[in-house]
């Protein structure tokens, strides 16, 4: 079956003020107050706990500082799922979307470098977990995006068919698994970095939800 798999941080939701909360208490615990900004660096929070704790090192002026990154990121996790959803939204339409796909006769998923017990975890409090017949974390699986395998055993375990399926993203990670496992990659430009996806060059953009449908039949045909 024909399936639409869908990155989760910055692609269904913006996930970005939760995860700078976290990172900030990290570096309120080092005593230095909070470094991150939640609007100029949203990008930064999609892309990771690490990713967020090297940007607030190199403030300090200890970009290489890995030791203290790798000491800190669990201290990050553990803040980030005690307050998982204070600030983070599901974006405009998204579960329309997805109903409209399921509808049709479409497989949906995720697939997301979050772990997947925070991934888990935050689905079910947005209340959307069910919607999904099948979601794969960074843990999932001995291996994560950009490797395709990640998304092609989403798409198995959602009971799709690999060759017909397409990802729904917002990074050049999801981009390069698309293409990795040669499929189409469809990139949102409502996220934090919507201005840079163009230059990656995806099968298509995405500016609005509701022409999602419209975009995967394009692309994968119709499901039935």
């Amino acid at each position: 079956m024909k399936t639409v798999v869908f990155d989760l941080d910055g692609t269904l939701a913006d996930t970005s003020g939760d995860l700078i909360a976290a990172a900030n208490a990290c570096f309120r615990a080092m005593g230095e107050g909070d470094l991150l900004d939640p609007s100029r660096d949203a990008g930064t929070a999609l892309r990771g706990g690490r990713a967020m704790l090297r940007l607030g090192m190199s403030r300090l002026g200890r970009a290489l500082d890995d030791p203290a990154i790798d000491a800190h990121y669990q201290m990050l996790l553990d803040a980030y799922a005690q307050d998982i959803d204070t600030h983070t939204r599901l974006y405009d339409g998204a579960m329309a979307a997805v109903g409209t796909l399921k509808t049709g006769g479409y497989r949906v998923a995720i697939c997301t470098n979050k772990p997947e017990g925070l991934a888990t975890e935050l689905l079910t409090r947005l209340g959307i977990l069910e919607d999904f017949h099948a979601m794969l974390g960074a843990d999932s699986l001995p291996i994560r995006k950009p490797d395709p395998e990640h998304l092609l055993e989403t798409v198995r375990r959602a009971g799709g068919d690999p060759a017909q399926c397409l990802l729904v993203g917002d990074s050049d990670t999801d981009r390069n698994t698309s293409a990795n496992a040669g499929v189409p990659s469809v990139l949102v430009t409502f996220g934090p970095a919507g201005g840079d996806m163009a230059a990656l060059a995806p099968e298509a953009l995405l500016h609005d939800y509701a022409d999602l449908p419209g975009i995967v039949e394009t692309l994968l045909g119709a499901a039935a």
